[in-house]
């Protein structure tokens, strides 16, 4: 069965930087488990789905435009220290929920100077091309509630 808008499609990657250094990877976990077509996974990699069947292994290189987006310098800033109330000891590497003009955003601590922490509200791999080594383990079509409810029911899906 091929990938198709709706499919239940589970795979193997393994996610590694321009520097080949591996980011993320799913070696040695459950393959992961998606819905096609419902933006669950970064844009670039869902096309790259498309018509794929089980047993299929490529390669994939995503550019950021439609994997985690281009990096915005704006939301690169400096922030006093006292806004991390109870925080008492800040370290780069760090990771805040913080308030953005869309509502909640994730920051990443990138140093801190004395009293003036800053910090970096990009997706960690905004900006960088993504590359992609898959397997994909299985096909399958979804049951008419995982459509309804837009993601995978059972088996290394979502649970309510």
């Amino acid at each position: 069965m091929q990938i198709a808008p709706h499919s239940v499609v589970s795979f193997h990657y393994t996610l590694t930087d321009d520097q080949g250094q591996v980011v993320d990877s799913s070696d040695g976990r459950e393959p992961l488990t998606y819905l096609q077509g419902s933006g669950q996974i970064v844009p670039g990699l869902e096309k790259a789905m498309e018509g794929r069947q089980a047993g299929d292994q490529f390669k994939v290189d995503v550019p950021a435009a439609e994997g985690y987006g281009e990096r915005h310098e704006e939301l690169v800033q400096e922030v006093p220290r006292e806004a991390f109330q109870g925080v008492a000891d800040i370290q780069p590497g760090m990771q805040f929920q913080g308030r953005g003009p869309q509502g909640v955003i994730n920051v990443t601590v990138t140093a801190v100077d004395g009293e003036t922490v800053h910090i970096d509200g990009n997706h960690p791999l905004a900006g960088q091309t993504l590359h992609f080594a898959i397997e994909v383990t299985s096909v399958r079509e979804s049951s008419q509630e995982e459509r309804e409810h837009g993601h995978v029911h059972g088996e290394g899906g979502h649970h309510h």
